[in-house]
């Protein structure tokens, strides 16, 4: 799978971040003797590996309590340029990786024939002018796109169109007289707001 979504996750980073350094993934096995090249690494090989090394991690497993052997220590490493993700990348670029495995996985599915839905919750907060920007031009060519934002100026213009505001109020209603509810408030379209 890591390998099917690695190109995904690369164009859709320089999508988002162009003037970055490239993105790609790799998955880490935790398993001794596991070769670097992927394409080496087999179903068979792996069980076999797996196979060798549990019954000689035995005694440490049950001196600790803890499984110290299978996929659950693998891991999943994120690079930009030849650095890792994790400890190396800046707050805008670690936001826009986690976005761009959002993307990618979009992609990917797009590819197999699907159309899914892109759910982003408050992803403009995070991200600079540019970035947004990028966002917003793959948010436009979704089908079927629900974003949240909890200011309302972190939200492009090009987007200011299709806003729904929603709101916290007291309820008036006799089963929850009282309670906080939310209330959905259209914004006013410009003809309507601008002498107000």
């Amino acid at each position: 799978m890591v390998q099917r979504l690695d190109p995904f996750f690369t164009l859709s980073y320089a999508g988002i971040a162009p003037d970055s350094r490239p993105a790609r993934m790799q998955y880490r096995c935790s398993l001794a003797n596991v070769p670097e090249d992927p394409a080496m690494i087999t179903t068979d090989l792996l069980e076999k590996l797996f196979l060798e090394q549990l019954p000689a991690m035995r005694v440490k497993e049950i001196e600790r309590g803890v499984c110290l052997v299978g996929p659950h220590r693998d891991d999943l490493e994120l690079m930009l340029g030849d650095q890792p993700v994790k400890g190396f990348a800046s707050h805008g670029e670690s936001w826009s990786t986690a976005l761009a495995l959002r993307l990618a996985s979009r992609a990917l599915l797009r590819d197999e024939g699907w159309e899914p839905i892109l759910l982003l919750d408050d992803v403009f907060a995070e991200l600079d002018r540019k970035r947004r920007e990028a966002l917003v031009a793959i948010a436009l060519d979704s089908e079927q796109v629900l974003i949240t934002a909890a200011v309302r100026e972190d939200v492009p213009e090009a987007l200011s169109g299709r806003l729904v505001g929603v709101q916290a109020k007291l309820s008036d209603l006799a089963d929850s007289l009282g309670q906080r509810v939310s209330e959905i408030v259209r914004p006013p379209s410009n003809a309507e707001g601008e002498g107000a």
